[in-house]
């Protein structure tokens, strides 16, 4: 897929996806008048049949089973509309993402947490965040998947990341179908809750309840054979339906409570089912997808195979609401009976697999997400591991959230042990470059690519101080939640190694005290063998890099031509000479 048009596949997908559409609705309008002249052919039946009760019943019976199928039909195709509406929308969306116009999907508030490692520091969730940009899971528990895996800080498995990624990336229809259908998955009842329910359900149909509904079944045919071909008078096939209704009514409270119960889950297995399909008819090279379809392959039965029969025994259970099949099939069949008796054996058997299952579903609905984005960018690259000294070297490192015309990138290479103080003027690059930065380590911890030219890479965790907060509620000033975090971040390097980027470290205390006390923490850090990077307006902190070579100077500028302020936003060696505040007060007029 290198080298192509994303637009222009995306609007070829849009197309493809809109002639099948305008099929299928075609389609549907025939099915509607179909069954509309079945029910006419149907009700004209019984018209010229009146008197001839047999007769009636036969053309009864037929009707009901041609329209039964016709309802199934429309379904089908009610579905594959919705699946194409859905691949229409997510290659819309795609063109709009590449424009850079993301702001209207999900955000991930809910996953904000100003404590965590770094999250909050590099815009990770909300607003305008990479997760808001990244992100096309279309389930609930795929979501929370993705969320978890930028968070959770974890340098394990790279390469076998990386290797599944780009295996998805160049699966882009098979991507856009997992998400389609998993967009249709619409419950009332959370996927933790489904899983608890099973765990906790108790079983209330007796194991007799295994051959009753069919020993029933046989006789109550018997007995309409017999009534047919009159051998058997009305009032015994009467007597027999109220001694079926008898048996069914002693377990109608238990059989209503979880008719109501699987209701609410009946479509979520549905769904999961045909996400089962997707995935057992992939055969993947990379070991880490591999090891996660293996989970819903077993030898005995397909996964989706399975169910799909649990899907039928919930949808089978929900139709007792119509009063045809609530009243004469529980008399002569004892369906209720004979469901409520599947459910349950199927929960036995299968019960304590659907965790796993689920989980699966959510790993490929997020990494689908991690896939997506990889298309998506066929400039970026993927990190070089190494276990050399340097930490990080880059060549045209940019943010991945600015536009490719705006994006200003810089070479940089920070060793193992070493730390960059970084200095410059307001606006001039400072923050966005700690974020770049930042966000390329957690990226290539997830196994992503990287906005960068070449990525070499010893994979090392992610610790930040850039945006603390004083905590009215807590009654905490702004400079005590900033030494909770800086002693956060000295107990955390004690423990792990962590890559350290600070902004302007304590910020709430004056001048005098900020330089000593930041001199100090500095010194810790070095000290303790840590590397990363730490910004600061304060120029005297750039002498600690006199007595230590493990520390360098780096700067962004800023320059006043023909009284306007210019900045080129590159990486540079030394000391910032050119600061712009007073020249931003005055201009703005603010000051005289």
């Amino acid at each position: 897929m290198q080298g192509i048009d994303l637009t222009s596949y995306y609007q070829d997908q849009i197309q493809k996806h809109e002639v099948a559409l305008a099929k299928v609705k075609q389609d549907l309008s025939g099915s509607s008048l179909l069954r509309l002249l079945l029910f006419v052919l149907t009700a004209f039946g019984i018209y010229l049949s009146f008197g001839n009760t047999r007769l009636i019943l036969a053309i009864l019976i037929l009707g009901l089973a041609l329209f039964l199928y016709l309802v199934s039909r429309h379904t089908d195709l009610q579905y594959t509309r919705d699946k194409l509406q859905a691949l229409v929308k997510l290659n819309q969306t795609e063109i709009m993402v590449l424009r850079r116009e993301f702001h209207q999907l999900p955000e991930g508030n809910e996953y904000k947490d100003p404590l965590h490692y770094f999250s909050q520091d590099i815009d990770l969730f909300g607003r305008g965040s990479f997760y808001q940009y990244l992100n096309r899971t279309a389930l609930q528990q795929g979501s929370e998947t993705l969320a978890h895996l930028l968070a959770e800080n974890s340098i394990d498995d790279i390469l076998e990341k990386q290797k599944a990624i780009e295996e998805l990336s160049k699966m882009p229809e098979w991507r856009k179908e997992f998400t389609a259908i998993a967009s249709l998955v619409k419950t009332e009842t959370k996927y933790s809750t489904i899983i608890k329910w099973m765990e906790h359900h108790k079983p209330f149909i007796p194991s007799i309840m295994k051959v009753l509904p069919l020993l029933v079944s046989i006789i109550s045919g018997l007995l309409f054979l017999g009534f047919f071909m009159d051998f058997v008078s009305g009032w015994i096939v009467t007597g027999w339906f109220f001694v079926g209704l008898g048996i069914t009514g002693r377990y109608l409270k238990p059989i209503n409570k979880l008719s109501s119960d699987t209701g609410k889950i009946q479509s979520t297995f549905l769904q999961y089912q045909k996400l089962i399909v997707e995935l057992e008819v992939l055969e993947f090279k990379s070991s880490l997808l591999q090891k996660k379809r293996e989970s819903i392959i077993h030898e005995t039965e397909r996964t989706s195979k399975t169910l799909k029969k649990f899907a039928k025994l919930l949808n089978a259970l929900d139709q007792r609401n119509n009063v045809i099949i609530s009243i004469f099939a529980n008399a002569f069949l004892l369906r209720d009976l004979q469901l409520s008796h599947a459910i349950e054996q199927w929960i036995r058997n299968h019960g304590s697999k659907n965790k796993e299952w689920f989980e699966t579903i959510a790993f490929f609905d997020a990494y689908n997400s991690l896939g997506n984005f990889t298309f998506n960018h066929p400039t970026y690259v993927f990190p070089r591991l190494s276990d050399e000294d340097i930490v990080l070297r880059s060549k045209e490192a940019g943010h991945p959230l600015l536009p490719l015309e705006k994006c200003v990138t810089n070479d940089f290479q920070i060793n193992k042990e070493q730390f960059f103080i970084i200095t410059g003027a307001n606006m001039a690059g400072k923050s966005t470059f700690l974020r770049t930065v930042s966000l390329h380590i957690v990226m290539a911890n997830v196994g992503l690519p990287v906005c960068s030219k070449a990525f070499k890479y010893s994979p090392i965790k992610l610790i930040t101080s850039m945006r603390t907060t004083d905590s009215l509620t807590d009654d905490e000033s702004y400079f005590f939640s900033e030494l909770k975090r800086l002693k956060f971040i000295v107990d955390e390097i004690q423990n792990d190694n962590y890559f350290i980027v600070l902004d302007e470290i304590l910020k709430g205390t004056n001048s005098t005290d900020k330089a000593k006390g930041s001199r100090k923490f500095v010194e810790r850090l070095v000290g303790s063998k840590s590397t990363g990077i730490i910004a600061t307006h304060d120029l005297s902190l750039c002498k600690v890099a006199q007595e230590f070579p493990e520390i360098e100077n780096h700067y962004f500028d800023a320059e006043i031509i023909d009284n306007e302020l210019h900045f080129d936003y590159k990486f540079k060696e030394g000391i910032c000479q050119n600061m712009n505040a007073s020249f931003l007060l005055k201009k703005m007029g603010i000051v005289d």
